[in-house]
């Protein structure tokens, strides 16, 4: 295709938005944004997704990438937008540049989850989602007042999922755009005490449940990799969706959204004297108490520990730095 075909299947795209399904001949894109922990392993999951074989480098800021698939043969290929936020919760306000009103139907978001640092786990998960979650409402209002219909759409997917009859529909708070929640580096978490990976891993059931978001748990191994990549292509390229779940607290957990209950994740981890003295209003609440009892959290900035990226080898342009010294000569 030319240019210029590109530009009018895009205007007609636009002008005539299709189902999600899309029709036979049509591109769909989606995209989706990766965020987490500082070196949690981002870059490690989105190349292995795209099967690229090159090292993860660090990532600055905010990076993109993309990749294609064709679902059948002979028929266009789809393109699935990858942004990936560095610099762990320090450069959260960033969401703002990939998330857009424009994109919002197709959006998906992937949180890593670094299950080595169990005392960072909740500061982290708590603070990407409420700033991402009060970004994506915001753009929603918007639409409620310019297109209605499409904001409707997105409120009402964020319940398919669950089951009408499901017994938690009172109880659970959907994320406003699908959510997948990765625990990252489970080859080291799998040598924790029993207790603590016990608590670790009820805790994110709860919270991967009452988000509506589906979780898995990965490491450098292939066939946890794949379970990861089967829940992102789905996100990214409409793969049919693994219906398999694995609860049992000893093996890697794999609970796609909307196949677990809280009847099965059981109360908070704590003696009932324990519950008792603990002040809540909400059951999310509830949990991060119980679980900081166990695993403080680290009074972290990660501002402080982020190098000059300048310093960096990876970014050197010679005639750029040659100025830049000039000047702070």
């Amino acid at each position: 295709d030319t240019l210029w075909d590109l530009a009018i299947a895009e205007v007609e795209k636009r002008e005539n938005p299709g189902d999600d399904d899309g029709k036979p001949g049509e591109v769909w894109e989606k995209s989706v944004l990766f965020m987490g922990n500082k070196n949690g392993g981002k870059t490690t999951i989105i190349l292995r997704c795209l099967e690229r074989e090159e090292s993860p480098k660090p990532t600055l800021a905010l990076e993109y990438t993309f990749g294609r698939r064709a679902r059948r043969h002979n028929t266009p290929k789809d393109v699935a937008h990858f942004w990936e936020l560095g610099g762990g919760t320090s450069l959260v306000e960033l969401i703002r540049i990939p998330i857009t009103s424009h994109n919002i139907r197709s959006f998906a978001v992937v949180l890593v989850l670094d299950l080595s640092k169990p005392n960072e786990l909740w500061t982290t998960m708590e603070s990407l989602l409420q700033v991402t979650r009060n970004h994506v409402n915001k753009i929603l209002t918007k639409l409620e007042k310019t297109n209605p219909e499409v904001a409707a759409e997105i409120k009402q997917r964020t319940w398919n999922d669950l089951q009408r009859d499901h017994p938690d529909c009172a109880l659970v708070d959907p994320f406003p755009i699908p959510l997948v929640i990765i625990g990252s580096k489970y080859d080291i978490f799998n040598e924790f005490d029993s207790e603590m990976r016990k608590i670790i891993s009820k805790t994110l059931r709860f919270v991967s449940h009452y988000y509506g978001a589906s979780l898995v748990f990965t490491s450098k191994s292939e066939a946890l990799l794949l379970k990861a990549r089967a829940l992102i292509n789905h996100l990214a390229f409409g793969c049919d969706k693994s219906k398999s779940v694995s609860v049992d607290p000893s093996k890697p957990l794999f609970i796609p959204a909307g196949l677990d209950s809280m009847s099965q994740i059981g109360p908070p981890p704590a003696s009932d004297s324990d519950l008792g003295k603990m002040r809540a209003n909400t059951p999310l609440e509830l949990w991060k108490k119980v679980f900081e009892k166990t695993f403080p959290p680290k009074s972290f900035c990660d501002l402080q520990d982020t190098k000059d990226p300048a310093q960096d080898s990876q970014y050197a342009e010679y005639e750029v730095d040659v100025m830049r010294a000039q000047k702070n000569q």
